[in-house]
């Protein structure tokens, strides 16, 4: 029989007792090591990179040609917008003095 002195027994709060039912890890996993079958790489012999390389590079090629084309029309939209009021500046010049130039002909008889 176990002798127990209730003078030193000291009294737990009920916010600090444990979950009657605490879920526990009964089951080792053990990791899963990766076939080398099924992850090894294909030996390519050197006209198989070759094709491979060359397949890659059109790919990239035609992406590259795709983006720079939109890019360039960005581009050019933007600085055409930029330069706008320039130009219509300028063609209003260019007009004006063909006018003033057809005009003073006229009057002059030539």
């Amino acid at each position: 029989m176990i002798n127990l002195d209730e003078s030193k027994l000291v009294a737990i709060p009920a916010a600090r007792m444990p979950p009657r039912f605490v879920p526990t890890l009964t089951e080792v996993v053990v990791p899963i090591e990766p076939q080398p079958s099924v992850f090894a790489q294909p030996e390519f012999t050197p006209e198989m990179q070759e094709q491979l390389v060359h397949r890659v590079l059109q790919r990239v090629d035609l992406v590259l040609n795709q983006r720079l084309r939109e890019a360039l029309s960005e581009l050019v939209v933007s600085h055409t917008q930029s330069i706008e009021p320039l130009l219509r500046q300028e063609i209003e010049l260019v007009v004006r003095d063909a006018v003033s130039a057809a005009v003073a002909q006229e009057l002059h008889g030539e």
